[in-house]
């Protein structure tokens, strides 16, 4: 299967402090790929150059075969790459309807000149666009919460809709940060649930950035290991846990030591 993200010799520094260093990978398109690693690797440094939150130093990005190297996070946006958050970034404010609502961009609506001069365009729209959000919050069964303002729902909840964003685009590309962080396992079962289900039937592609052992051996397929800054190994789960250098790089070549164990 083709690659739709491929890094490409990519290395980012921060003064003294090199971050990511020369690093390539490829992510499959339709897969759900894990990247771990321990803290320090460079696992968000990457992901945040991928999304276009940072521009690297040296090296290529290219998106389903194009060079994107550099390119902004709305102009990813556009291109259906799209990022969630290990801390959810919701609009407290406003309900979780309207914060779906938000998210497909081009809008009618936003334009002084449509609202005054084409109301019923403006409404059309955001008919469809409404039915578009409600449709999404019953497929993440949030359906009962949608009158409910964001910044009451809980971390779980949250991370819920932040995935539901990326549905309100029809993501081709999902960057997924630590989903597992501050999650109750009930809640987190319906994440992994939900996943599996955009990525096996609407054709989603995952890059997963997670420390929940059980939550990569569930989702991922293959899993990449970062340490320095640089990709250590690739493979299946078993193949990672199994390997040697991977427990040196978490646990400093503990006898006794399992990846599992780090969950």
């Amino acid at each position: 299967m083709a690659a739709i993200i491929d890094v490409k010799d990519v290395t980012k520094r921060f003064g003294s402090l090199t971050a990511v260093n020369r690093c390539s990978l490829s992510v499959e398109a339709g897969s759900i790929t894990g990247l771990i690693g321990p803290n320090g690797a460079g696992k968000t440094t990457l992901f945040n150059i991928v999304a276009g939150t940072l521009a690297p130093d040296s090296g290529q990005i290219l998106l389903d075969g194009e060079d994107v190297t550099g390119l902004p996070s709305h102009a990813l946006f556009g291109k259906k790459l799209v990022r969630t958050f290990q801390i959810p970034h919701e609009f407290s404010h406003m309900t979780a309807l309207e914060n779906l609502m938000m998210v497909p961009g081009a809008q009618a609506g936003e334009t002084l000149f449509s609202a005054w001069f084409r109301p019923a365009l403006v409404a059309r729209q955001e008919s469809e666009v409404r039915s578009r959000a409600l449709e999404v919050l019953d497929f993440l069964k949030l359906g009962r919460l949608r009158n409910e303002l964001a910044g009451n729902l809980s971390g779980g909840q949250k991370k819920l809709l932040e995935l539901g964003r990326t549905m309100m685009v029809d993501a081709r590309v999902v960057l997924l940060d630590e989903i597992a962080a501050g999650v109750n396992r009930t809640l987190l079962n319906d994440l992994a649930a939900n996943i599996q289900r955009l990525n096996e039937e609407f054709g989603y592609t995952f890059f997963v950035i997670e420390h929940d052992m059980d939550l990569i051996a569930r989702l991922c397929d293959p899993v990449i290991v970062m340490a320095e800054g640089s990709v250590m190994m690739e493979g299946s789960i078993e193949e990672v846990q199994a390997d040697p250098r991977v427990i040196e790089a978490y646990f400093g070549g503990a006898p006794t030591a399992t990846l599992r164990e780090s969950a």
